[in-house]
């Protein structure tokens, strides 16, 4: 008997790669757009994010952001008040500390460095 984990190997690549390719596609058929208003939206982020939400609800993958949705929707069931501010905290608070890590990765000059 072979052992299944080198298929599942194999399947968890072969979705990261259709998964990369098409959200890759998507970047190049809607690209950022610079400027203001409804134009500067990033619709390809928008669109990947909202498409990739529905999948996990339709497919169950156990990612963590299927956790932080269910959850939620599990909380808005018996306290929808608390389902929002969970959902707002978690966004904010993550969206901060994404925030923070980048501008701690962020090189700095060696100005700032020998002086600050």
């Amino acid at each position: 008997m072979t052992s299944p984990v080198p298929l599942r190997l194999a399947l968890v690549v072969a979705g990261g790669v259709i998964g990369s390719a098409a959200r890759l596609g998507l970047g190049l058929a809607l690209p950022a757009p610079a400027g203001s208003g409804l134009g500067a939206v990033p619709w390809a982020t928008l669109i990947a994010n909202v498409v990739g939400a529905f999948l996990i609800g339709v497919l169950g993958g156990f990612t963590t952001y299927s956790a932080f949705a269910v959850g939620s929707v599990a909380l808005w069931h018996a306290q929808p008040w608390l389902a929002v501010a969970y959902a707002i905290g978690s966004l904010v608070l993550g969206l901060g500390a994404a925030a923070l890590g980048l501008d701690l990765a962020r090189p700095r000059s060696s100005h700032t460095q020998a002086h600050g």
